[in-house]
């Protein structure tokens, strides 16, 4: 074979193997919007259980702290309840987006990974194992997304006391669904890492601490008196998503940015990689 008709072939070669990668590139694009949709129909299907579950949570929260407790002259923080009910509507969104993100991946996993070996309908789609898990994080984070505008309304409507909301859109608009991803892979997480008949339990044991000590009804910087554990709460990722939050919709001092920002992909990246590597356990097992 002389030069040239090595150069020909080499040529030749690329040429084919060019559109071969194209083609399973759009496969799998195609494979991966095909599963989401497919999510999002079903989520469209069960919107009378899904809007239930998701407003009920929020609703309780400002009901009893913002509306009940002012009205009986038990408000929480005294004369400056106002600011209270601003600082509660923070943590109330980061509350709904974390059960949000737990409810929508890994309850799921109960049924997926039980005995009808659901999940196998999932990965029989033409794209990696992983990929299947990415896109059960990024429904997960939609749906979060979602949890996080309807308690929007709930503040506007059901305080008794004024809430003095301060948007700051840059943070907000870049915040959000980076919490939302790092709720998502936590349910991912739960869901694969722990036997799914136990997921249920892991809202009594695990979720609810999480819960109390994720800065919800307080700031960070309000625990300064109790150092031991302002210092501890710095595991829990929901006090990130609380500040994250606070942060970007009031004017109340809260955690750096700096700090916020890194916590919340770092914990994501952690939470996303473990559960992905769950995931293919369980699948291939």
């Amino acid at each position: 074979m002389t030069a040239v008709e090595g150069t020909d072939t080499a040529a030749a070669s690329t040429t084919t193997l060019a559109p071969r990668l194209r083609s399973t590139r759009s496969a799998t694009t195609a494979a991966f919007a095909a599963l989401l949709l497919r999510d999002l129909v079903v989520l469209r299907k069960n919107l009378r259980e899904f809007i239930p579950r998701t407003i009920l949570q929020p609703l309780l929260l400002v009901f009893v702290f913002a509306y009940v407790f002012p009205k009986i002259g038990q408000g929480v923080g005294g004369a400056n309840s106002s600011a209270f009910s601003t600082l509660l509507v923070a943590g109330v969104i980061a509350l709904a987006v974390l059960f949000q993100g737990i409810q929508a991946v890994a309850l799921p996993m109960v049924t997926e990974f039980g005995v009808t070996r659901e999940i196998e309908d999932r990965v029989l789609a033409p794209l990696p194992v992983s990929l299947v898990a990415v896109e059960k994080i990024v429904s997960g984070a939609l749906q979060g997304l979602f949890a996080a505008l309807i308690v929007f309304p709930i503040a506007a409507v059901v305080p008794a006391t004024p809430v003095h909301l301060k948007i700051h859109w840059l943070v907000l608009v870049t915040f959000a669904p980076l919490a939302c991803l790092m709720c998502s892979a936590l349910g991912l997480m739960f869901g694969t890492v722990f036997n799914p008949r136990t997921v249920p339990m892991l809202f009594g044991v695990v979720v609810l601490p999480i819960t109390f000590l994720g800065c919800i009804y307080y700031s960070w910087a309000a625990l300064e008196p109790i150092r031991w554990l302002q210092v501890a709460v710095l595991v829990n990722p929901l006090v990130y998503v609380s500040e994250g939050f606070r942060a970007a919709l009031t004017d109340v001092p809260t955690m750096s940015l700096w700090a916020v920002y890194p916590a919340v992909v770092g914990f994501g990246l952690l939470f996303g990689a473990i559960g992905i590597r769950f995931f293919r356990k369980r699948v291939i097992a």
